[in-house]
């Protein structure tokens, strides 16, 4: 069974980045999990349509190659669909056998659609009530910290799942924002100036612009 908290939010309505995640009870191919199981740690949480699709197997396949990269950032995975926990675990064993690919995380079932509902997982215009890729990435603290959708038709990209990890990561360690296309190892980017002063001093330390200043992540030095 999946079930979530009381929370003041209607169903359906997105959660939003910045706040807390919604707490949530659900079992999986391996035991229960709950929001507060991943308290301390990074949680990437994904909804897949179903199981035994194509797009749905190549996006399981590409997370559990990076199973150890998410790990070494301190990042768990858990996955949900509206599936059965039977449903699971048979697709679990199907990729074991099919593609030699064990799955490292868990994955979730939703039958009640609880879960995937307060999440927004559910889009209303949808013909059915197969779950979108939803992507959430919430923080050590049960904060949403990212969101992202695609369609049943498209798969995520794995790389760009762990790219923006490390720049959350990264903002959280240095108060630095990340530029587009960031990578770890390149610059940063200092907020922009609160004071006339501050930009002024920009100009005068050489900045592109009062407004866009680079900082080599060795050489982060953040102003209170």
């Amino acid at each position: 069974m999946s079930d979530t908290a009381q929370d003041p939010r209607p169903f359906g309505r997105l959660p939003r980045i910045g706040e807390p995640a919604i707490p949530f009870r659900v079992r999986t191919t391996m035991g229960e999990r709950t929001l507060e199981s991943y308290r301390g740690r990074w949680l990437l949480f994904f909804s897949h349509p179903a199981d035994f699709t194509p797009v749905c197997t190549s996006e399981f396949i590409a997370f559990a190659a990076a199973w150890p990269r998410f790990q070494a950032m301190g990042c768990e995975l858990l996955g949900l669909s509206v599936d059965s926990l039977f449903a699971h675990i048979a697709w679990m064993r199907s990729i074991r056998s099919e593609f030699g690919v064990e799955i490292p995380f868990p994955v979730a079932e939703d039958i009640s659609m609880a879960v995937a509902g307060a999440y927004g997982m559910i889009h209303p215009a949808d013909a059915d009530t197969a779950t979108v890729r939803a992507t959430f990435l919430i923080d050590p603290a049960g904060i949403v910290r990212l969101l992202s959708y695609y369609p049943f038709s498209n798969g995520r990209n794995v790389e760009e799942v762990l790219r923006t990890l490390a720049a959350l990561q990264e903002t959280d360690a240095s108060g630095l924002s990340t530029p587009a296309g960031w990578i770890p190892g390149a610059d940063g980017m200092r907020p922009p100036p609160v004071t006339i002063a501050e930009a002024d001093r920009r100009d005068r330390d050489g900045a592109t612009a009062w407004y866009y200043l680079p900082v080599p992540p060795q050489r982060i030095e953040i102003q209170s």
